[in-house]
């Protein structure tokens, strides 16, 4: 039996709620909530190589901004569970053209960081994918294409990709389906310069 997907709650980043996240073990630790469900900040600390005093710390500070919230039924006992509010988040950049150069500084982290991420777990999968299954290295994809478009075009593509994954994501299938496992895809889309 399949689980019914449920709605993508995702969050539009603003100025505040970027002011909160702009870290980079904040992010790290939203990641792991994400990803892996529920977790005190032992378990996170663990998980990440971090003090749990460093994880408590800023565990408060993305439940002050609303990333995430406490999990009570998730433990039994004092510790002090907690999960993601989210699934997602939304980065518009024009929310942060007039900003001070502070708020752009911490913009650009983020970004940064996101783009540090996506390397990580790019190479961890390179680093381990021996330990798949013959059939998941198959399906696994690392490609890149160069080509001519406009901003428009750019645009377009962008949006028909996202159409298409969250085609797939409202497909995705319950953990109880022989041969599934979660999955992460990344995207990127920039202009290059030519000489």
């Amino acid at each position: 039996m399949t689980e019914e997907p449920q709605e993508r709650k995702v969050r539009q980043l603003d100025a505040r709620s970027l002011r909160g996240l702009a870290h980079p073990l904040r992010m790290q630790l939203l990641d792991a909530l994400r990803h892996h469900g529920p977790a005190t900040a032992s378990q996170l600390g663990a998980r990440l190589g971090e003090s749990s005093g460093a994880t408590s710390y800023h565990l408060r500070q993305l439940a002050a901004h609303g990333f995430i919230e406490d999990a009570p039924e998730s433990g039994k006992g004092r510790e002090r569970w907690w999960r993601a509010v989210d699934q997602g988040i939304v980065f518009d950049a024009d929310e942060f053209k007039s900003a001070g150069p502070e708020l752009r500084g911490m913009a650009e982290m983020y970004l940064h960081e996101i783009a540090n991420t996506h390397a990580r777990e790019l190479s961890t999968w390179l680093s381990t994918r021996e330990r798949w299954s013959e059939e998941w290295s198959r399906a696994a994809d690392m490609s890149n294409a160069t080509f001519r478009l406009t901003p428009e075009l750019s645009d377009e593509l962008v949006q028909k990709m996202h159409a298409l994954i969250e085609d797939y994501r409202v497909r995705a299938l319950g953990k109880d389906t022989p041969g599934s496992e979660q999955v992460r895809i990344h995207t990127h889309l920039f202009p290059v310069e030519t000489d």
